[in-house]
């Protein structure tokens, strides 16, 4: 346990001299409109449904797939962890 908990405060360590600028990120999540489109067929929902459940509007989410906007903040970080693990994600949303 105490080497998992190791591995978690370096981590946290490292995230922080990046935010500092001390650190290049070792790699950088992009989110651009084909992934965006690829995230969410990759759930098998439709535009609709999967707009919902990330409580976006239908808009918002054709405006990032059509690539007229970005996802930023917290929307990115869903689409990122949804990228990542697509079925807790959900069932987590789904709850």
């Amino acid at each position: 346990m105490n080497k998992l908990f190791d591995d978690l405060m370096e981590s946290v360590q490292q995230m922080d001299e990046i935010h500092r600028g001390e650190r290049q990120p070792s790699r950088e999540f992009t989110v651009d409109a084909v992934q965006v489109k690829a995230i969410r067929k990759a759930t098998g929902l439709t535009q609709a449904k999967f707009a919902t459940m990330i409580d976006v509007q239908l808009a918002t989410l054709r405006n990032w797939e059509q690539g007229r906007r970005e996802p930023t903040g917290p929307a990115k970080a869903l689409l990122r962890a949804i990228h990542k693990d697509p079925l807790h994600v959900i069932r987590a949303l789904a709850d």
